[in-house]
């Protein structure tokens, strides 16, 4: 047997026994591969771990930056209150308008709002309207941050205006394949991902640990950062 073929079996096991998918879950990736969506959304176990992360956050409140199909969109929201709120951000009109159809089917659209753009301009448009409402929204309690790497270190940024002290910013797929490891590998992707790391490393409001993990996405990982009081 080889490594990974290993890999997936361990994942499947724990999948079975701890994250099963319900049809909704499975019709999400269904609908997303018949779309021709990439196959790059996070596994069952990933989705579980995100789900049980809000709840221990006890979060109210969710940003997420890439939506793909809403799959995860999807195990983040099942985590929240009846009057809880996650945004999500999509570049691509077509990604949005199929995890728009998959939220709704899973009955979560009263709660999930889809914005399309690029997500740098959605941002800036959540803080100019925190900061033009009378009385402002609550910050995120939890962030998840799983689109362009290039942009990475400036997602950090922006999740640090729209959190408080407690909040919870996680970032995926921070290994490349052991590629992050390299300080001469020039790819965009590595090179946004080393930044991002080493921001949160060097941010005096931040505390974070990234965490290699194997399983049916292969070989990668993630971030974990929590946002510290000015003070501290």
């Amino acid at each position: 047997m080889s490594e990974s073929q290993l890999w997936d079996d361990v994942d499947d096991y724990f999948i079975s026994q701890l994250a099963p998918e319900d049809e909704v879950l499975a019709a999400t990736l269904r609908d997303s591969e018949a779309a021709g969506l990439p196959e790059i959304a996070v596994s069952a176990a990933a989705g579980k771990l995100l789900h049980l992360l809000a709840q221990i956050q006890g979060a109210t409140r969710i940003l997420e930056i890439g939506t793909l199909g809403g799959y995860s969109t999807i195990w983040l929201a099942r985590a929240l209150p009846a009057d809880g709120r996650l945004v999500t951000l999509e570049y691509s009109p077509k990604h949005a308008e199929v995890a728009t159809r998959n939220i709704a089917r899973a009955g979560l659209d009263k709660i999930v709002e889809v914005r399309v753009g690029p997500a740098l301009e959605s941002l800036a448009e959540l803080a100019d309207e925190a900061a033009e409402t009378a009385e402002n929204p609550a910050p995120f309690d939890l962030v998840f941050i799983d689109a362009d790497k290039v942009n990475n270190p400036h997602y950090v940024e922006w999740a640090l205006k729209l959190t408080r002290p407690g909040s919870l910013i996680i970032i995926d797929n921070v290994v490349r394949g052991g590629r992050v490891a390299d300080p001469d590998n020039t790819s965009p992707d590595v090179r946004g991902t080393r930044t991002a790391i080493e921001l949160i490393g060097s941010h005096a409001r931040l505390s974070g640990a990234a965490i290699q993990t194997v399983g049916k996405k292969g070989y990668d990982g993630f971030a974990l950062a929590r946002v510290l009081d000015q003070s501290s």
